[in-house]
């Protein structure tokens, strides 16, 4: 099977060719807005960013996205679910407050905003899945609920996938939290005592007290560290670190099998559209935002995720890395710029896994309009 994903490059010599006029016809020439009906009850399913993050996607490109819903007569919402780890997400009531914040308003946007897994993350359905690592995954309520979602991901780096894109977006973005600790159980950190100088900034940053100090060192509790990295994120030693080789395989594959979960709770009901710019070495749930790593590249859309992925993934190493970023090789044309970034973890992983599970296709037809 070759799954067709539409790209629209960015350069722009008229009004017809901005990038508001661009998102709308790229909705069109993918067939979006046929998956949606009237009275639709819409998810548009985003990243609102982490606090102190400005490379989420443009609020005034999301409002062209939520102005072609309502063409279709349906009803759409923006949405998200909290975050495992703290910070300015991992509630409602925050999460509302920094979506506000950056941009994500009613006058902005033009929909409501919904975080789909309650005040608390503790609000979702199960679904079967059956898979090999995982036999039931946990979707937010509102998500599982809503009739159609279209998925709007910022294309970046990440530390543990190697690159977040539309399969990350399902998977962690449509998960409550312990949806998203049953991911990142396979990335428990290991402490290096050589390195611990005792600060206890870990035991600080961890959500769920997993790590308290031992003779002047830091100690896990297995039995209630969930694999969130905030500790690895905060220690100013690098004394927290991952079995890389084992761990982060499992993670990925994890990671896979939700965005399974979703797709197969929602089949042909999802519509996906990527935003390859500001394309950063992490995620935008850090509450900063590194420089770019390749030039600004342009949009994509598709119904299916994996061939989104892997044409999103070929077309950021189809360019030359920017030098004074982080990319430490894998500069020219054809390399792989995530592992230039995160030499220990193989994104690609996430498009086989995909695959080889049936969440979709690797073999791609790039339409460029």
């Amino acid at each position: 099977m070759v799954s067709d994903v539409y790209f629209t490059p960015l350069r722009a010599k008229n009004p017809q060719e901005n990038k508001t006029s661009r998102i709308q016809r790229l909705f069109d020439a993918a067939g979006l807005g046929d998956l949606i009906g009237e009275g639709d009850l819409t998810a548009i399913k985003l990243h609102f960013g982490e606090r102190g993050n400005d490379t989420y996607v443009n609020p005034v490109f999301v409002r062209q996205v939520v102005d072609k819903v309502k063409e279709r007569g349906a009803k759409p919402f923006l949405t998200d679910t909290n975050t495992l780890y703290a910070g300015s997400r991992n509630n409602a009531v925050d999460h509302l407050l920094t979506a506000i914040e950056h941009g994500f308003d009613y006058s902005v946007v033009g929909a409501p905003l919904i975080i789909a897994d309650g005040l608390v993350g503790e609000s979702f359905v199960e679904v079967d899945i059956d898979k090999k690592h995982l036999q039931k995954v946990k979707i937010a309520t509102d998500l599982a609920a809503a009739e159609k979602m279209i998925v709007i991901t910022h294309f970046k780096g990440h530390g543990m996938a190697g690159f977040g894109g539309a399969i990350k977006n399902l998977a962690m973005g449509c998960a409550p939290i312990s949806g998203k600790a049953d991911q990142h159980r396979a990335t428990q950190p290991q402490v290096n005592v050589e390195d611990c100088v005792g600060c206890g900034r870990c035991a600080e940053a961890c959500p769920t007290s997993a790590i308290t100090m031992m003779d002047g060192r830091s100690c896990i509790d297995y039995q209630h560290c969930v694999g969130c990295g905030a500790c690895m994120a905060t220690c100013p030693e690098g004394a927290m670190d991952l079995d890389w080789e084992g761990c982060i395989p499992q993670f990925i594959e994890r990671m896979v099998e939700y965005a399974y979960g979703v797709m197969k709770q929602k089949k042909g009901r999802v519509g996906f559209i990527n935003f390859l710019i500001n394309i950063t070495p992490e995620c935008d749930c850090l509450p900063w935002s590194d420089l770019p790593i390749v030039p600004d590249i342009g949009f994509l859309a598709s119904a299916d995720p994996v061939a989104l992925d892997a044409a999103s993934y070929d077309l950021v190493n189809g360019q030359l890395g920017l030098r004074g970023s982080s990319l430490q090789s894998h500069y020219q044309p054809g390399e792989d710029k995530f592992r230039g970034v995160w030499q220990l973890v193989d994104g690609h992983h996430q498009i086989r896994y995909g695959e080889k599970i049936g969440l979709g296709d690797s073999h791609y037809r790039l339409i460029e309009i």
